[in-house]
Formats: C-alpha cells, sequence, structure tokens
C-alpha cells in the first residue's frame, strides 16, 4: 500500500522540529498517487500532565522512538484525523497498547477491507469514533478535554477530524487545509519541493499565497458541494477558537498569522457568501 508513497528510509529524510514549547513536528515526503509531492507530518504534543498526544503518526521509526523516549514516552493518545491518514496507525497501537485511538466514523469498515489484502494494516480498536451525531457529545478524557478543542468536520468527504491545543495556540489538521509547496518535508531530499507536472499543478490549487483563490474554489465547489451549510457550521467553530500556530499534514507550517491564514482561505465559508 506505501511502497511507492513513502521513503524507504524516512530517518534519512525526516525533519524533526520543536514548533513550539509542547508541539512536536514529524515531516516526512510523501508522495499522493505516487506523483504528486505532498508531504506528510505527524504532530506530537505533550500535555501538561507529561501524556503525548500523536496526530496523522508517521513512520515509527528509531530516530522518532528516541524523540518519543526525550519527551517521557507516555504515548496516551494516537489520532487518525480522517478516512486517509491511518497508514501507521497500527505500528503505533501495537508500540502502545494502552493508548487511547481516535478516529472518524468509517475509519475502522475501511481498514477491514484493507486487511483482506494488506497484512501490513491490522485491527485496531477505536477508542473513540466520532461521528456525525455523536460529535457535539463526545468527551475523549479529562486531561485531554482540558487542552484541546475538537471539531468533526463530517462534511469534507475525507472526514476530517481537527483540533485546537489551547496552550500552545496551535491548530492541527490534516486535509482541510493545504499549504504547499512541501519544502520543509523534501528539504533533505535533495529534491526540489516544486517539482513536476503534477505537483506544479496541484501546489498551484492548493497553496496560500495571495488571496488563495484556487484553494477556495476547490473547498467550495469540490470539498464542500455535498453540505455546504454542515461544512461552513464547521469552520466557523473552528474559527472561535483563539489559535496562532497552523500545522497542516501537507505543506509548511505557520508559526503565528495561522488564524489570519485559515480565515483567508476559508473566507467564503465564514462569510456564508453564495458561489
Amino acid at each position: 500500500m506505501t511502497s511507492k508513497l513513502i521513503p524507504q528510509h524516512p530517518d534519512d529524510v525526516m525533519v524533526i522540529r520543536d514548533l513550539v514549547p509542547g508541539v512536536t513536528t514529524l515531516s516526512v515526503p510523501f508522495l499522493r498517487f505516487g506523483r504528486i509531492k505532498f508531504g506528510g507530518r505527524a504532530t506530537i504534543v505533550k500535555l501538561q500532565s507529561g501524556s503525548l498526544a500523536v496526530f496523522s503518526p508517521v513512520a515509527l521509526t528509531p530516530t522518532v522512538k528516541t524523540k518519543l523516549e526525550s519527551l517521557g514516552n507516555k504515548v496516551a493518545y494516537i489520532t487518525a484525523p480522517d478516512l486517509e491518514h491511518h497508514i501507521f496507525l497500527s505500528a503505533w497501537a501495537a508500540a502502545f497498547p494502552s493508548a487511547h485511538i481516535i478516529a472518524p466514523d468509517g475509519l475502522a469498515e475501511k481498514r477491514a477491507k484493507l486487511s483482506q489484502t494488506d497484512k501490513s494494516v491490522t485491527n485496531v480498536p477505536i477508542n473513540t469514533v466520532f461521528t456525525a451525531h455523536n460529535k457535539r457529545d463526545i468527551r475523549i478524557s479529562q486531561e485531554f478535554d482540558a487542552e484541546f478543542e475538537y471539531e468533526f468536520v463530517d462534511a469534507h468527504p475525507n472526514k476530517e477530524l481537527v483540533f485546537c491545543h489551547k496552550p500552545s495556540k496551535t491548530l492541527i489538521e490534516a486535509d482541510l487545509l493545504f499549504n504547499l509547496p512541501a519544502t520543509e518535508q523534501y528539504s533533505r531530499t535533495g529534491e526540489d519541493a516544486g517539482t513536476g507536472w503534477a505537483t506544479r499543478l496541484f501546489a498551484g490549487i492548493q497553496n496560500t499565497r495571495g488571496s488563495a483563490v484556487w484553494q477556495k474554489r476547490m473547498l467550495w465547489y469540490v470539498f464542500s458541494k455535498a453540505d455546504r451549510a454542515g461544512f461552513n457550521d464547521s469552520v466557523r467553530r473552528i474559527d472561535s477558537w483563539g489559535f496562532e500556530n497552523l500545522v497542516p499534514c501537507h505543506g509548511d507550517s505557520i508559526v503565528g498569522g495561522g488564524k489570519g491564514i485559515f480565515e483567508k482561505v476559508m473566507q467564503w465559508h465564514l462569510e456564508g457568501l453564495k458561489k
């Protein structure tokens, strides 16, 4: 499933960065459809209790294990933030069997189907499953809820879970917003993150430069078309959070000014414009 998408030796090209106090990112090359340089990123948050929350896990390499040990190695929460970001869930769940697994509705069924042909995909019991019906009632744990706001954007085709770490004012998301090109994620590969016709085309659409009009159009006409009212409601709720930093899975992280970037890209949804 992953041989053509991820690097064979991720430790050699991974960028580990302490983004802001309490938040660490693990950035790696990642090819979508075997052509588009998306980049991939896991985010680790150290809670005030010492517990670690991991979002969109990447390969659990020796270097990652060393970093986890330096952070206390108390991996208590592992989140697959949408239906696509679960490739390494089995490895992390096996390494930290007591961790609380968080995922959107439909992922367990998708993984069960994949496991029939891919032996790397194993059954992972999911402790908290977000659905369109329960998302306003879910509580994960006292320590987690004390530090995070969260929203299930069930109107997005990929079923996006978005989190805001309140102490560091950091928004963590997967495919809701892109900030291409994936410069940091390809910085140790010797490759230009913007090369290749497919990458140039997609990065021309999924970026936050200028007015970000092409990403606005993708969100409005493609990703939210099935339930625009629901999408708008989720975006407005996320915008109500007091974040400053923005960590996407695809493209560069934004330290400071992340709220403004989010509001620019999501402008049409925040204003409820009829396009």
